[in-house]
Formats: structure tokens, C-alpha cells, sequence
């Protein structure tokens, strides 16, 4: 008898990768301490396997553009995202300091997401 084995991740994650070879979220992730990267990891981890998710923990931004919501010890993050091929593409990670998405946070993940959709 066969048994195939399933994989629980629906999608892949990926990070966005610069011209240069940079990656604009590990690094930003890197620069967090221990806790908050596992957190944050947790969060991405629950997106990959119940993809596709709705709120409290992922926000539609806009067509082919998402939020992660991350609740850190006091503060909050968002990991903004899009998706392609089976996989998640991190376009920009930040830690939010308003109610509302600042518009310059927002538009590094479209000029991102532009890049990517360029290349592809």
C-alpha cells in the first residue's frame, strides 16, 4: 500500500529579494530581538498552513496585497505580503505606530510587489 504524505504548508514563504541580492524583511526581522522574530515566525507559520485567512490575523489591502497582524509585547507589526506560484512573498515588515497604515509603508510594498511582478 502507498500513502502519500501530505504537506500542511499551503503556501511557501519567500522574502522579497533587492536587485542586489538583499532581503529588505529577513534583515528587518533580524534586527528584532529573540521573542518578537518568534512571534512574528508563529504568525507567518499559521498564514502558510490556513492559507487562504481572513481577520483578526490577515487583512486584505488591496488586490494581490495583504497584511499579517502581529501583536508584540507592547507594540504591533505588520508583515505586508503577496502571493504567487504556491508561495508568499514577504514585501516589507514594520512596526506600526499609528491606527491607520502609513501610506510610505504601503507604497514600499507595492514598489516591491511592482519589481517582483517585473521579473517574473
Amino acid at each position: 500500500m502507498i500513502h502519500s504524505i501530505m504537506n500542511p504548508l499551503r503556501l511557501q514563504v519567500a522574502f522579497f529579494r533587492t536587485e542586489t541580492g538583499g532581503e529588505p524583511v529577513r534583515e528587518w526581522l533580524k534586527s528584532l530581538d529573540q521573542t518578537e522574530r518568534r512571534i512574528i515566525g508563529e504568525e507567518i507559520k499559521t498564514v502558510q498552513i490556513g492559507w487562504p485567512l481572513g481577520m483578526p490575523l490577515v487583512r486584505k489591502m488591496e488586490a494581490d496585497l495583504w497584511e499579517i497582524r502581529c501583536q508584540l509585547p507592547g507594540r504591533i507589526a505588520r508583515i505586508l505580503f503577496t502571493t504567487e506560484a504556491g508561495k508568499m512573498v514577504l514585501l516589507h515588515g514594520f512596526i506600526k505606530k499609528t491606527q491607520k497604515t502609513p501610506d510610505q509603508e504601503l507604497q514600499v510594498a507595492q514598489q516591491r510587489r511592482a519589481q517582483l511582478r517585473r521579473r517574473v
